[in-house]
């Protein structure tokens, strides 16, 4: 019988042991090969400090608050513009003139009206014009003259009568001279004090009103037909040229103080309730790319109206514009911060998800979904800020590649 050598046996059971090992570590690693094969590709983001805020974005239109505008009064020409649009003004310079030449005229007559019924009103309180006192007063002098006469007739033929020289007939042909004096001198004396009835003088009296009212358009029409800045501020808007002819009531000029600017803009139904009193309010317009406007929320829509096809709450504030390259009527872009917090913990928006009441993310370990219960508060477009439940710096899983969707313990790979 041959005999085997130990050692023979104990080398072909080393390698077998080796072979076994190998296998088995083939194994694990082509299941762990296999397993990364499965995995879900998902993008991915890290929980990070920052600061965030929740915004409502809209539009609005800006408008002067102390503005003027010069209209034609009556269909001319105009004359002469001496600014252009974008003029800085001062009180009182003159800015446009218009032809006045039958307002001038118009002016003249209404003010030699004025002054004739201002004669009549003077007539009134002297008993009337230079020649009819001079007239009256002389036919006073003359009834005084004849009613003395009168009476000194009839005192002599009544002395006379007492001696017996005189009839009674005399007598009473004295007396009847004595009364027409006295009545002649009566009438002229109240003549001269009621010189005209009443509705003579009411008539002179609205004669007076009427031509002081013409004057007084005559004036106004002069006025605005030579446009004088009524306060320090710019010229934006000349709608006709110089030498175009201007209907009545033709807008032919607006100035407005620009220093300061209304918004007005149109918050959307849902937004409403967000707002309130002291939020700033940033101001864009395209016309100015990078430049920002400043104000801030004075008073709460109190009412829902249609705008377009939108129903919103209107809301105006003040809005400092110390170089006015905001403009009146122009459109805008508005952005209200209803609330801003720093250096708290944000995620991505598409992080988070809502199952009922919960609120939750996905959080990534060791290439696996875990899911992760947090509270959060404010947010805006993109950044949602987690109060509780995550740590800094987590890596929290945000949409799959592929569309599958994701739950908790689903293996994951994540992509750039």
């Amino acid at each position: 019988m041959a005999l085997i050598h130990p050692k023979s046996g104990t080398g072909s059971g080393n390698r077998w042991l080796l072979w076994t090992a190998g296998i088995i570590v083939a194994v694990v690693l082509l299941a762990s090969f296999m397993s990364r094969g499965d995995a879900v590709p998902v993008r991915a983001a890290s929980a990070e400090r920052t600061a965030i805020r929740s915004l409502v974005s809209t539009n609005g239109s800006i408008e002067p608050i102390n503005n003027f505008e010069a209209h034609a009064p009556i269909g001319t020409i105009l004359k002469k513009v001496l600014v252009k649009e974008g003029d800085h003004v001062k009180k009182g310079q003159l800015l446009l003139q218009m032809n006045d030449a039958d307002a001038l005229s118009t002016a003249a007559r209404a003010l030699s009206q004025l002054r004739a019924s201002q004669a009549d009103v003077s007539a009134l309180g002297t008993g009337g014009n230079r020649e009819e006192v001079l007239t009256l007063d002389s036919q006073l002098t003359k009834a005084r003259a004849a009613r003395a006469l009168a009476q000194r007739n009839l005192d002599a033929l009544r002395r006379l009568q007492a001696n017996g020289a005189a009839s009674s007939g005399e007598v009473k042909t004295a007396e009847d001279q004595l009364h027409r004096a006295e009545a002649d001198l009566n009438l002229l004396e109240e003549k001269k004090k009621e010189r005209f009835s009443q509705p003579e003088i009411a008539k002179v009296h609205a004669q007076q009103a009427e031509a002081e009212a013409a004057y007084q358009a005559a004036q106004d029409t002069l006025e605005q037909l030579n446009v004088r800045a009524p306060f320090d501020g710019v010229v934006y808007s000349i709608p006709l040229p110089q030498g175009s002819f201007a209907n009545p009531g033709a807008l032919v000029l607006e100035e407005a103080d620009l220093s300061k600017v209304r918004l007005r803009a149109f918050v959307d139904e849902p937004d409403v309730g967000r707002l309130a009193v002291g939020d700033p309010i940033e101001v864009t317009w395209d016309a100015v790319p990078g430049r920002v406007w400043h104000g801030q929320v004075n008073l709460i829509p109190s009412e829902i109206k249609p705008h377009g096809t939108r129903n919103v709450g209107e809301i105006t504030c003040v809005v400092d514009n110390a170089d006015y390259r905001l403009l009146p009527n122009v459109n805008v872009g508005v952005t209200i911060v209803t609330a801003e917090h720093r250096e708290v913990l944000t995620v991505p928006r598409e992080a988070i998800h809502q199952e009922d009441t919960k609120t939750y993310v996905y959080q990534i370990f060791n290439e696996e979904l875990r899911r992760r219960d947090v509270q959060t508060s404010i947010s805006n477009l993109t950044q949602v800020e987690v109060t509780s439940g995550l740590p800094d710096g987590a890596l929290v899983a945000l949409s799959p590649v592929n569309g599958k969707p994701l739950h908790d313990g689903l293996a994951v790979r994540v992509v750039h």
